[in-house]
Formats: C-alpha cells, sequence, structure tokens
C-alpha cells in the first residue's frame, strides 16, 4: 500500500512539474499572426482583350509583372501586344494589311476592398510603343513577321481602367474589366488609322503570393 502511495505522489509531483514548465513557456510567447497586419505580394499575370480600333475588330495579349502593397496599391511593369483586323489594301503588294503592334511601361493600380471576395480597381499603363502594317496572308499562314523601320511607327500610351478582381486564395485572382487606350498620334504613309485610341474588354489571371505574411501564431518575446 505504502508502495502505491509512493508511486501515485510521485506521479502527482511529475504532473505539477509539467504544467509549472508549461505556464512558464507560455510566459514566453505571445499569440501572433502577421497576416492579418501589413502585407506585401508579387504576382506574375496574363491577360486577353477584345475590342475596336477604327471600327475594326482589334485583339490583345498581355502580360504583368507587379509588387502589391497591403492589397491596396500594385506598381509593376505591364506590355501588351494587338492585332487589328483594318483590312487596308497596300498597292505596293496588292495585298490587304492588317495593324499589328505593341506597347508597355508603368503599370499603376489603385485598389478598393482588397480584403475582400471581390474587390475593385483602377489600372493605369503609362508607356510607349510600335505600330505597323502586315500582310493579312502572312499572318494566316503563321509566317514570321517582317517589319522594316520605315513600316513602324513609334508612339505613347495612356490606358486607364477599371476591373473588377476576384481573390480566390492567397495565390491567385482573377481579373476581368474594361480600358481605355489613348495613344499619340501615328506617322505612317498612307494610314487610315491616325491612332489606336480604343476600348477594350479583358479578362485575366494572376499567380504569385498576394498575402506574404506567414501564419505564425506565437512569436518568442525577448
Amino acid at each position: 500500500m505504502m508502495n502505491h502511495q509512493k508511486s501515485i505522489l510521485l506521479v502527482l509531483l511529475f504532473i505539477t512539474s509539467l504544467a509549472l514548465r508549461a505556464q512558464e513557456d507560455e510566459e514566453e510567447f505571445i499569440l501572433f499572426n502577421d497576416r492579418s497586419n501589413v502585407v506585401h505580394g508579387v504576382y506574375f499575370g496574363f491577360n486577353f482583350g477584345y475590342g475596336s480600333i477604327n471600327g475594326e475588330d482589334t485583339y490583345l495579349g498581355g502580360l504583368k509583372f507587379a509588387y502589391v502593397a497591403n492589397r491596396q496599391l500594385e506598381i509593376g511593369f505591364a506590355g501588351k501586344l494587338l492585332y487589328s483586323a483594318q483590312d487596308v489594301f497596300n498597292p505596293a503588294s496588292r495585298g490587304n494589311d492588317d495593324l499589328v503592334g505593341g506597347y508597355g511601361g508603368l503599370h499603376i493600380e489603385p485598389i478598393l476592398f482588397g480584403k475582400s471576395a471581390v474587390s475593385l480597381s483602377f489600372p493605369i499603363l503609362i508607356g510607349a510603343g510600335g505600330v505597323g502594317y502586315v500582310d493579312r496572308e502572312v499572318v494566316r499562314n503563321e509566317e514570321d513577321i517582317d517589319l522594316d523601320d520605315d513600316d513602324v511607327a513609334a508612339l505613347f500610351v495612356l490606358e486607364p481602367g477599371v476591373s473588377a478582381l476576384f481573390n480566390i486564395n492567397r495565390f491567385v485572382q482573377l481579373e476581368t474589366g474594361v480600358k481605355y487606350r489613348f495613344s499619340s498620334k501615328i506617322n505612317l504613309v498612307d494610314s487610315p488609322v491616325d491612332r489606336i485610341n480604343g476600348f477594350s474588354a479583358e479578362i485575366g489571371v494572376k499567380l504569385g503570393i498576394f498575402n506574404m505574411g506567414r501564419n505564425r501564431y506565437k512569436k518568442q518575446l525577448n
């Protein structure tokens, strides 16, 4: 009987020791989750769009890379390619030409309701690029497009817009929106298009880390 009592006493002392140790450890830590604090992110995105230039069908494809500050502002680089089915008769080649080009530059995007499942943003692209005409048959036959310097016109572009952002999870975001493209005047001989101004509707995907905070729940005190 005495041995049982000693054994029980030893077990109680051991449990008490563990409890005191756990209490000391708990006092050395605080609850912490830095995902709820100021967060940073970075992503790579691509998008596709459809619009018009001079009333003709225009197709766009774009890429962008940006830093996200606290789910409230994006700053990065964006670039786009465009193809516009202008169907312009070229007396030199006796064929019909379409307009191709590209532009890129600074991407800025203020965001409202960034922590919600659906947020609203106002993207702006400020950049430069160039456009030129290519034979439609060359494009249809998927041949290499070769533009001489005389066939290309440089331009400046300002493209503001409004987008809806769908936050799928911490790593994926979908976007859809409408943009309007303002450009400087095109200096190409016999071109019926003097600017590439026009609306476009776009959809896209962003892949990255929009909240780089670590999901920690304890932080040791100094």
